[in-house]
C-alpha cells in the first residue's frame, strides 16, 4: 500500500500515520522527497479499509497495491484453473463450453425437446431453473423438486451436465443429487452465508456478477467460496444495471479480459441476461468469445414467445444452432475451439 502525504503535512502528522500503519500490521518504508513524503506499507492485514488512513490529517491519497482476494487472484494459480468433470468436460481449458436451456423448467416435453436440440448443436451443459427468483411474487416460481428430477433425467438422456440456480442454503442438500454445477445468481452474489455453505461443497459453483457489483466485489464473492475449500469456482458476466434503457442490462464485455487478468478462475459470458433481447444474443455471444470467455450460458426454448419466464431474451432452436456455428468460427479465430 502507498500513502502519499500532503506537501504541507507536518512531521507529527506523518508519524501518526506511520504509527497507525504499524498498529494495523504493516511494515512501513518512508521516502521523503523535496516536496512530499510517501509511505510504503508492506503486508496485507485482514479486513483493512484504506479509509482508515485516508481520513487522517495530512494524508493526500492512499493506493492499495495488492488485492484483497488472495485465493481468487491470478498469483494463486498463474496457469489458470480448469474445472474438470468425470465425463471429460473441462471448463477453463482451450475448448469453449456452451451451457444452454430454458430459463425455467416448465414440462418434460419442453425440457427434453430443448435438451435434444442443444446436445445435437454442440452444447455440453443443460441449464434450467427449478427454483426461480422472480421480481414479482405472482410470476412463475419454478417446479422445484419435480424440475430438478426432470433436469437430471434430461441430462442423463442426452449426456449433458446440469447447472441450476440455488437460492438459499436449505436448497443445497435437496439439489445435490441432481446438479453438476450450482449457480449462484446475481441477486445472491453477496449472500455471504450461502457462499460460505457453497465453500463446503465438492460440487463446482458458478457465481454471477450482481447487477450493481464491481469486479472486485465479484472476485471477493469467489473468495468466500474458495476460503471454505471449494476451488472449483467459475465466474459469470451477465450484465450490470446502468442508465441505458435500450437493453435490459448493459453487458460489460470488458469485464471478461479484466477478470482473466486479475483471476485464474474460468469466466463465462451470459448474453441472454446481458442484453435481455434475443436479437442481440448472437452478436454478444461472439463478442464474449472474442474477449476471452471460457464458456457461454444462454437461454433456449422451443417456443420462446410462450415461455413462462424471460421469453424476450430466449433463443429459438434455429437461432441457437446458428449461434453455435458463429461461436465456433470466432473461437477458431482466437485459437480455441467450441
Amino acid at each position: 500500500m502507498i500513502v502519499a502525504m500532503q506537501e504541507s503535512a507536518k512531521e507529527e502528522q506523518i508519524q501518526l500515520v506511520i504509527d497507525r500503519l504499524v498498529s494495523l500490521g504493516f511494515e512501513v518504508h518512508r521516502s521523503t522527497g523535496a516536496r512530499q513524503t510517501v509511505l510504503g506499507g508492506v503486508g496485507v492485514p485482514h479486513d483493512f479499509d484504506t479509509r482508515e488512513v485516508e481520513m487522517m490529517p495530512g494524508v493526500q491519497e492512499v493506493h492499495r497495491i495488492t488485492s484483497p482476494y488472495k485465493l481468487a487472484g491470478r498469483n494463486f494459480r498463474p496457469e489458470g484453473t480448469v474445472v474438470k468433470f468425470t465425463n471429460g468436460i473441462e471448463i477453463g481449458g482451450k475448448k469453449i463450453v456452451v451451457m444452454a436451456g430454458p430459463c425455467s423448467v416448465e414440462s418434460k416435453e419442453q425440457l427434453f425437446t430443448v435438451s435434444e436440440l442443444i446436445a445435437k448443436a454442440g452444447a455440453r451443459v443443460l441449464r434450467g431453473g427449478a427454483f426461480k427468483p422472480r421480481s414479482s411474487p405472482y410470476s412463475f416460481q419454478g417446479l422445484g423438486l419435480d424440475g430438478l428430477k426432470l433436469l437430471r433425467e434430461a441430462g442423463d438422456r442426452f449426456k449433458l451436465l446440469v447447472i441450476s440456480e440455488v437460492m438459499e442454503i436449505s436448497q443445497i442438500e435437496l439439489m445435490l443429487p441432481y446438479v453438476d454445477i450450482f449457480q449462484v445468481g446475481a441477486r445472491n452474489m453477496q449472500n455471504f452465508n450461502l457462499l460460505r455453505e457453497a465453500g463446503k461443497l465438492t460440487t463446482p459453483v458458478m457465481i454471477k456478477r450482481g447487477i450493481a457489483a464491481t469486479i472486485e466485489e465479484l472476485l471477493l464473492a469467489a473468495e468466500y467460496v474458495m476460503s471454505g475449500g471449494n476451488f472449483d469456482v467459475m465466474l459469470c458476466e451477465r450484465g450490470i444495471r446502468t442508465f441505458e434503457t435500450a437493453t435490459r442490462n448493459t453487458m460489460d464485455v470488458s469485464a471478461i479480459p479484466v477478470v482473466k487478468k486479475l483471476s485464474h478462475l474460468p469466466m463465462i459470458g451470459d448474453p441472454s441476461h446481458g442484453t435481455g433481447r434475443r436479437d442481440m444474443v448472437l452478436p454478444m455471444a461472439r463478442a464474449a468469445v472474442a474477449a476471452g470467455a471460457d464458456g457461454l450460458i444462454v437461454e433456449v426454448h422451443p417456443d420462446p414467445d410462450h415461455a413462462m419466464s424471460d421469453g424476450a431474451q430466449t433463443l429459438t432452436p434455429p437461432q441457437f444452432t446458428e449461434m453455435m456455428q458463429q461461436v465456433r468460427a470466432v473461437a477458431a479465430a482466437v485459437g480455441r475451439s467450441a
